[in-house]
């Protein structure tokens, strides 16, 4: 499947056209001035503290705060938790709280806003717009259309120190190995962008750096890639007996630096350690959905809410002849004692024939078998067209229904797990409230996937073809 990178740069497109006096005319709750904890160090969100993932009723909630005693510099970094079904972000600046009254939707004029956000946070850049010492902003997230999803987040005061050193660099948001599910063969490196970069570098290390906040490359520097926007899909596979770091930085058009590295980022995937369960497939495997997000979202990859420990192969944009072709290099490494394989969603809506994809199904099946892998199919989940379209701008195969009955009756004939039998609707198709895109499912789908994979778990492992899983 394309990239989310591709897909990022279509939704942005898409929404800039979208009227930015957008206005909704509604009775409001007063707003009041957020009262948040403050960062360890004031200028970026603190470790310390435990913020949901998610926003409770579509209210996102500012995750860092800048007081009188730790105020922020002329570029702080503003963060708040995501918006369930949002796949981009509105901010507003206000030179004075802002307030509503009784009647119809009333409140100062921002002197900054933006709707073109598509992660949740933002680097500001106050120095043109403030002579005072304080502002105060809020949030709110948008789908597809441009139109709000939930309400605002209650405004949060600033504080600034107009003489403080302005150190730009961006800020990591992919954390690996440290939740279910977070463990990706294919990283993927996500940050939140700097103020006036428009390119980014990342670079991956086979050792902390000795340079940090610097711009200079890395002595231990192994690879490198230039991206756009903010995140970068490695189209190379990372293990080894120890790990990785990955650090990125900012620039101009000219290729100078804008700001500093980001601190580093650590990871590993060991091919030494026994691995009881991975993953293999596709975008729907490798994760990521609403449009905006990506692998490195954990909360859409459906390895998340599972109730097992895996290791995730999965990579975006194959199809099942790609699968086979990777197969040796990137399962046989790890040596899984049961495969979960989900393979073809990108076949059947393009131009391959059901039965190439059901011939690449039993390549995959003997290819597990002869190395002592036990395979378990999963079900092909319906898709939507028209979504798809939508937001891709690319044509759906008008066979594809056909096609991915033919499969999935293939499957049914193999030890298999049935994820997609109750997803589509009384056509066939893939809802909008599961997939944004019409292809990619969101939280809910990875949800349903999860679910119906642990209900079968236990079935699974007692089969008279079921090998005792170690670990």
């Amino acid at each position: 499947m394309n990239s989310f990178f591709q897909k990022k740069s279509l939704i942005i497109n898409f929404l800039v056209t979208v009227t930015l006096t957008y206005l909704v005319i509604s009775l409001m709750f007063p707003t009041t001035e957020a009262e948040i904890p403050v960062g360890a160090d004031g200028e970026t969100p603190s470790a310390e503290i435990e913020y949901p993932v998610y926003a409770e009723g579509g209210k996102p909630v500012a995750t860092v705060c800048f007081s009188k005693q730790s105020p922020a510099s002329l570029k702080p970094v503003l963060t708040w938790t995501k918006v369930e079904g949002a796949v981009a972000y509105e901010i507003e600046f206000f030179h004075e709280l802002p307030e509503t009254a009784e009647g119809p939707y009333v409140h100062p004029v921002p002197f900054f806003s933006s709707r073109e956000i598509y992660v949740n946070g933002f680097n500001a850049d106050l120095t043109e717009f403030l002579q005072d010492n304080i502002f105060y902003w809020r949030v709110r997230g948008l789908d597809l259309d441009g139109k709000p999803v939930g309400e605002f987040s209650d405004a949060v005061k600033v504080y600034l120190d107009r003489n403080k050193d302005i150190r730009q660099k961006p800020v990591p948001t992919s954390i690996f190995n440290q939740s279910t599910g977070s463990t990706l063969l294919y990283p993927v490196y996500a940050w939140i962008p700097v103020n006036g970069a428009d390119k980014y570098e990342v670079e991956i290390l086979d050792a902390p750096p000795e340079n940090p906040n610097g711009i200079m490359p890395s002595v231990h520097r192994i690879d490198s890639a230039i991206a756009v926007g903010f995140d970068y899909y490695d189209v190379t596979p990372r293990f080894a007996a120890k790990p990785f770091y990955w650090r990125v930085r900012g620039m101009d058009r000219d290729g100078r630096p804008v700001g500093v590295f980001s601190d580093a980022g650590e990871f590993i995937l060991n091919p030494d350690e026994p691995v009881p369960v991975a993953t293999f497939g596709d975008s729907i495997t490798h994760g990521g959905g609403s449009v905006s997000y990506s692998p490195a979202d954990w909360e859409f990859s459906y390895q998340h809410y599972l109730d097992f420990p895996t290791i995730n192969l999965g990579k975006s944009g194959d199809t099942s002849q790609t699968m086979v072709e990777r197969f040796d290099q990137d399962v046989l490494p790890f040596k899984p004692q049961i495969l979960l394989i989900m393979a073809g969603s990108n076949s059947v809506r393009g131009s391959y024939t059901a039965q190439s994809i059901i011939d690449d199904l039993q390549v995959l099946e003997e290819k597990c078998l002869k190395n002592g892998i036990r395979p378990v199919f999963l079900t092909l989940p319906p898709i939507n067209p028209d979504n798809i379209n939508r937001v891709f701008n690319e044509e759906t195969d008008p066979d594809w229904q056909e096609k991915l009955q033919q499969v999935n009756a293939f499957i049914r004939t193999r030890e298999y797990i049935d994820i997609a039998q109750d997803m589509g609707d009384e056509q066939g198709i893939l809802p909008t409230g599961m997939a944004i895109d019409g292809l990619h499912l969101d939280m809910k789908g990875k949800q349903a996937i999860a679910a119906v994979i642990n209900a079968n778990w236990q079935h699974i492992l007692q089969s008279p073809t079921s090998v005792e899983v170690k670990g």
